[in-house]
């Protein structure tokens, strides 16, 4: 981690959180997808985002591959780069918080450590969802290939095969995603909605 920066001081707005979220008529909020690659927690957020968009709330969706495409494009998928991935958007993530919009992060996250940190960075606006799916599924689904390059030793630090994923302790949210995704939808949907009322 590189050393921190000194001689800066933050300058408090004189547009606040508060004011932004009585504009948007809801609070801001960090709901953190959470669980194997191939669990679903891409597809899950993002349809939850399109519910919530044509409700009328403010919303956005950050995605593990397109994060990585941008933001975090220097980082490789070691621990350590796992890591400091997660930090970066930890801290992005909050600061759409502070915006005063609902955030739905879809990062395999596997170390716990990680995830508390993040929870540290947000404090109670995060909100740990753990798509719950089994590898022997999320490995039959392999969308993208990657699970059958894995095990071939094409994709070293790969999650679930030369990787740990573990599981969250006390997630707020447990989603089983190994079945259709409808119900997942709507209880996330519904869990989302509660907890950025006004």
């Amino acid at each position: 981690m590189n050393k921190k920066s000194s001689n800066v001081v933050w300058h408090n707005a004189t547009v606040t959180r508060d004011r932004r979220e009585n504009k948007n008529k809801h609070k801001g909020g960090l709901f953190w997808f959470t669980g194997f690659s191939g669990s679903g927690k891409s597809t899950l957020a993002h349809a939850v985002e399109e519910s919530l968009f044509q409700q009328g709330y403010n919303t956005y969706v950050l995605d593990g591959d397109n994060v990585r495409h941008g933001l975090c494009a220097d980082l490789g998928f070691s621990d350590a780069d796992r890591k400091e991935n997660i930090r970066r958007i930890s801290q992005m993530s909050n600061l759409f918080v502070q915006a005063g919009v609902i955030v739905l992060t879809a990062f395999i996250s596997p170390f716990r450590v990680d995830r508390d940190n993040a929870r540290k960075i947000a404090g109670e606006d995060f909100h740990e969802i753990f798509c719950d799916c089994s590898l022997e599924v999320c490995e039959t689904r392999d969308v993208k290939g990657l699970y059958k390059k894995a095990r071939a030793g094409e994709i070293p630090f790969f999650t679930g095969i030369d990787s740990p994923y573990e599981i969250p302790e006390h997630p707020e949210l447990v989603t089983k995603t190994d079945a259709n995704l409808d119900k997942g939808i709507e209880q996330v949907y519904q869990y989302i909605k509660k907890h950025v009322e006004i």
